[in-house]
């Protein structure tokens, strides 16, 4: 008789370990992932924003007009970002301030969040990006 009950201590014990193991998953900073800017694209434009960060916190910024590099540095939910050279592909100014607006106010976040699919900067303003799962 002791032998199942052993067996559903164990069982037990495994499935709150397997819980506490995705949840701490879920927690973590999503390196080496693509993601896309939550918000509509300008007028005139499809386009939206996208910045993909490497496993080492390199990252990639693909803006409404500009293109770049920086990198990530995450301690537990601290972020910090610095970007690098920015490329200015010749777009409109209005195009251009959006960029500098978006790459600001992402170095000036000093949190993250993750809810679901969605992965927040957390500063005087917040970016939220949709992590791109396809």
């Amino acid at each position: 008789m002791k032998f199942p009950r052993h067996m559903a201590l164990a069982f037990a014990l495994a499935t709150i370990a397997f819980g506490a193991a995705t949840a701490q998953a879920a927690s973590e900073f999503p390196f080496g992932t693509e993601m896309t800017l939550d918000a509509a694209p300008q007028p005139g434009s499809k386009k939206i924003p996208t910045l993909e960060i490497g496993e080492s916190g390199e990252a990639v910024l693909d803006l409404w007009c500009k293109s770049g590099k920086g990198q990530f540095s995450v301690a537990n939910d601290t972020v910090i970002f610095v970007p690098g050279a920015m490329e200015d592909r010749g777009c409109t100014p209005a195009r251009s301030q959006a960029d500098d607006a978006l790459v600001a106010t992402l170095s000036d976040a000093v949190n993250w969040r993750r809810q679901g699919d969605f992965l927040s900067f957390v500063g005087a303003k917040t970016l939220r990006f949709r992590l791109n799962t396809n």
